[in-house]
């Protein structure tokens, strides 16, 4: 259900028709997504009963600032009335993977215990785009997993290669074999 809310002020986003400033909302509303998650009290804050609306809507065009210009400051009261700036995140995830649709660009992530060089990535981001048809960036994070994975989320493409699966193959070949 909130998908589909989201989904409706995404929409009036996209009603501007002036892609940079389409982008430029993306990344305020991404960034106001990151505090949301880094900050459960801001969503504590947000859902609460004993706040009233304008000052939850006042809160977050403050935390804007000097980038917000009237028609996102308008949006922003909008979703604030409607008692709907929780919906931030989910909006900004929906605009973020609109734009990489109309831009046939999109954002991957390796997940690998040892980092990739530059130009290792760069080889992956390559043929990836070459299977695909698309722009793909790829970025490290961290994790502990014994190989690497890369997963670009918005195409469904995930692969895998962890030293584990390659001995459980390896097992099984000798095990038929005999």
């Amino acid at each position: 259900m909130e998908e589909l809310v989201a989904q409706r002020y995404a929409k009036a986003i996209f009603a501007i028709k002036d892609s940079g400033l389409i982008s430029q909302y993306a990344d305020i509303l991404t960034q106001l997504s990151k505090a949301f998650d880094s900050t459960p009290a801001i969503v504590n804050g947000l859902n609460s009963p004993l706040l009233s609306d304008t000052s939850k809507t006042q809160s977050i065009l403050d935390a804007l600032g000097k980038t917000a210009d009237v028609k996102l400051t308008n949006f922003i009261k909008v979703l604030g009335e409607n008692k709907r700036l929780a919906l931030i995140p989910s909006i900004a995830k929906i605009v973020n993977s609109e734009l990489q649709k109309e831009q046939n660009s999109y954002q991957g992530v390796i997940k690998s215990k040892k980092s990739l060089d530059k130009s290792e990535v760069a080889e992956l981001e390559k043929a990836l785009a070459k299977y695909t048809g698309s722009k793909i960036s790829l970025v490290q994070e961290s994790s502990d997993f014994e190989g690497f994975r890369v997963a670009v989320e918005d195409l469904g493409i995930e692969v895998n290669f962890s030293k584990q699966r390659v001995k459980e193959q390896l097992i099984d070949y000798i095990n038929r074999s005999l």
